[in-house]
């Protein structure tokens, strides 16, 4: 029985497999207090390596997320989460327990996406809300961070729609009411490769619009079959994964 607690990750190294209670709660949360049901999780590879890429409207997707994957999974979580005052320090301390990877949104933080990189050189699953910031939850905007996560690892990228948790006319920031249903789409995994002959950036780029086009629209599909509105406002990516240099991608040059 593992009883040391989870350090945060350092200079990129790996995180600490999530303890059981903290997937418990998650499980609780998402079943408990809230009415989730999930969609096409056989779509999520039983073994290996596997990259979730969400959208994000809602306070409560990341959390909620982490209750209803198939496989526990590491996310990045902004560092903010895990500073200031004690009832904030307490979260912190959980979500490090939950394995969740901290990233300093002001920066490309290198170390949080060689984090990233290590959970999956290892077997496991990762996830990134590659919009950044939550607005309106339908994958418009993605940043380059994922594209160069699934680049450079050649994990299989699975799509996740979660829906639900914020519909319109609600504040950016509320909490969904209680037993409210919400919805977590799994879609089919795509892999991201660098074609031979192909510079680093244009590589990366193309990685984003594939991205992008793949889980757009997969959320747009996932709203037509649950009849699930988006809400109306829209706000910048603040995330900070960072516009990666070309060298950062498989042969890629300076």
């Amino acid at each position: 029985m593992r009883l040391r607690p989870n350090p945060a990750p350092a200079d990129g190294s790996r995180p600490g497999e999530p303890f059981a209670w903290t997937r418990g709660v998650g499980k609780l949360l998402a079943h408990g207090a809230w009415n989730s049901r999930v969609l096409g999780a056989e779509n999520v590879p039983a073994t290996g390596p596997v990259l979730f890429a969400a959208n994000h409207a809602s306070i409560m997707d990341g959390p909620l997320l982490f209750g209803v994957t198939p496989r526990p999974a590491h996310f990045l979580v902004k560092k903010e989460m895990f500073e200031g005052a004690p009832a904030k320090r307490f979260v912190g301390w959980a979500l490090l327990q939950a394995g969740q990877i901290p990233i300093d949104r002001s920066r490309g933080d290198r170390d949080a996406l060689q984090s990233v990189l290590a959970v999956l050189a290892d077997g496991g699953a990762a996830g990134v809300f590659p919009e950044g910031t939550r607005g309106r939850g339908d994958a418009a905007s993605v940043r380059s961070g994922i594209a160069w996560i699934a680049l450079q690892s050649g994990a299989p990228v699975v799509p996740v729609a979660c829906l639900g948790a914020h519909l319109p006319g609600e504040p950016r920031r509320s909490v969904p009411p209680l037993r409210r249903k919400l919805t977590f789409c799994f879609g089919e995994p795509f892999t991201v490769l660098k074609e031979p002959g192909v510079p680093g950036r244009v590589a990366l780029a193309n990685a984003v619009e594939q991205v992008r086009v793949k889980l757009s629209g997969h959320v747009l599909d996932s709203l037509q079959r649950t009849g699930t509105r988006l809400p109306d406002d829209e706000a910048a990516d603040e995330l900070g994964l960072g516009e990666m240099a070309s060298d950062d991608v498989p042969g890629g040059t300076r």
